[in-house]
């Protein structure tokens, strides 16, 4: 028996170290070649503000007047780190659509 994938999981971005560019086109070719009909841009820490830009950077200059951000959620998560001390991180998602 095959499990069925939830679509949206296709195109959920998790937003990390790398260049700002690599996921600013992410977030666009998900949109413009896979046809997504909404994209999840989430992160944690101190990349929120990293995704923040990367949402508004993709619907402001590259996908003009075809996408918009629609619902943002913020949470916090509790985990133990390296050290085996429990600490709490800031989260976020940003949901976009195709208008």
């Amino acid at each position: 028996m095959t499990e069925k994938k939830d679509r949206t999981d296709d195109h959920v971005v998790f937003i990390g170290s790398k260049p700002f560019m690599n996921y600013v086109t992410g977030v666009v070719m998900q949109f413009t070649t896979q046809g997504a009909k909404e994209v999840i841009i989430k992160a944690r820490g101190k990349f929120i503000s990293k995704a923040v830009d990367i949402a508004e950077v993709s619907t402001k200059r590259f996908l003009d007047k075809t996408a918009e951000i629609v619902e943002i959620k913020t949470d916090s998560e509790e985990f133990q780190n390296k050290e085996g001390k429990q600490v709490r991180v800031s989260t976020i998602e940003l949901k976009l659509i195709k208008k």
